[in-house]
């Protein structure tokens, strides 16, 4: 077994001598570089491109953004406006640029707002590991899980949220195999994901994402572990594409759904996943893989980034606050306070 440090080595958010530095995840995992952002809109496009993504980093990211518009003395308002604007489905963003927002209206500076960022950034942090002591306590020793998309260090503060839950329960001597989906079209889990789990060391099997049903027919996976963009007031999830049907498939073959987000995800104003923007991106995403194009000239496609899946499919959400077992409105109000 290895401690959680030994598990948590990566930052891709970092703030250095007034600039903010973000591990370009576009390049992963063969070229780690930095990409170096020295206002308000660099960040925003940064954050729009994909350089930085996972909805905590994406809010840390926008926090920082902040920070560096008030230190160049530029319009707070117009910076968060197109900072809100990046990425419309993850709640974090907007939850950070409340948070900066109201420390402006306390009338904080720059300094007092490069505190702010800080401490959002820190916990978060502190909430991942929280939430990857507490979802590590329910898998029974010797697990296989499934995971998809991207929820490590890459997306967060650091350790992860789903991957810090994983992390965690490999430590512990809970987590046997990881499967990790490849996450088309940007290939997040292949790319990232896997990278993260072959750099902690952690036995881990990538996937073709249509494999997934048949993988759980076989016994192989006890659970599936997934982060999220956005949670609804009744726990409807919002997270990356094609995680709805991995919870229809998950619930067919008796397998466990574990969502895992801190509480900066959770929308109490959003009375469910009906109401919950999926963003469109770039059908021409779909076209290319690596760069080369596999699709025939001429070609239509759709591209949503995100998918809802039902409360009723979920059958824990762990926050750094607890866990929620069958996620419903009540169950989430007796634990969030909302």
């Amino acid at each position: 077994m290895h401690s959680l440090d030994h598990h948590d080595t990566i930052r891709a958010v970092a703030w250095d001598s007034g600039a903010l530095r973000l591990l370009d995840q576009r390049r992963l995992p063969f070229v780690e570089t930095w990409l170096d952002c020295r206002n308000a809109d660099d960040v925003a496009t940064a954050i729009r491109d994909l350089v930085v993504r996972g909805a905590p980093a994406i809010g840390i990211a926008a926090a920082w953004g902040v920070v560096l518009a008030a230190r160049q003395g530029a319009d707070l308002d117009a910076a968060i406006t197109r900072l809100r604007a990046a990425r419309p489905t993850a709640v974090n963003l907007m939850w950070a640029l409340d948070r900066m927002r109201a420390r402006i209206g306390a009338g904080a500076d720059a300094a007092g707002l490069e505190h702010e960022a800080r401490t959002i950034q820190d916990e978060d942090l502190a909430a991942n590991r929280r939430m990857g002591e507490l979802g590590a306590a329910l898998i029974a020793p010797g697990s296989g899980v499934l995971t998809h998309c991207n929820t490590g260090s890459l997306a967060t503060a650091g350790f992860g949220t789903a991957l810090g839950v994983i992390r965690a329960g490999f430590s512990a001597g809970k987590i046997a195999q990881v499967y990790a989906g490849e996450t088309r079209p940007w290939l997040q889990g292949a790319r990232l994901t896997m990278w993260e789990l072959l750099r902690d060391g952690i036995p881990a099997r990538l996937i073709a994402d249509s494999a997934a049903s048949h993988l759980m027919k076989s016994g192989a996976v006890h659970w599936v572990i997934v982060g999220a963009d956005r949670i609804a007031a009744n726990g409807d999830t919002a997270n990356k594409i094609g995680t709805y049907q991995l919870a229809i498939a998950a619930r067919h073959h008796g397998v466990k759904f574990m969502v895992v987000a801190p509480t900066s995800t959770f929308d109490a104003a959003m009375s469910s996943g009906d109401r919950i923007e999926i963003e469109q991106r770039d059908p021409a995403e779909l076209f290319s893989c690596g760069g080369q194009r596999i699709v025939a000239e001429g070609a239509q496609a759709w591209n949503p980034v995100f998918d809802v899946t039902p409360h009723g499919l979920i059958d824990a959400i762990v926050s750094e606050r607890g866990v929620i077992e069958r996620p419903d409105r009540e169950r989430m109000r007796t634990v969030l306070g909302a």
